[in-house]
């Protein structure tokens, strides 16, 4: 097991007691937990909000006009 694996497999762990030893969530512990070491091992370079939904987040514009030349 990698070291990696194993600080997911803590914070999984951690979540889990957080949640009152939920059973039946495993799979959205580790999960998290794999986002959160993976986000903090990045530094910062990556960032994906969750916002609890269990859905990613992300933020779309409208095409731009294009301007005509006058």
């Amino acid at each position: 097991m990698s070291n990696l694996e194993q600080i997911i497999r803590e914070r999984a762990y951690q979540l889990w007691v957080e949640s009152g030893c939920e059973h039946g969530k495993a799979e959205m512990h580790w999960l998290d937990a794999q986002r959160e070491v993976l986000a903090a091992a990045l530094g910062g370079v990556a960032r994906v909000s969750n916002a609890g939904s269990g859905k990613l987040k992300t933020k779309v514009t409208a095409p731009r006009k294009k301007r005509r030349a006058a």
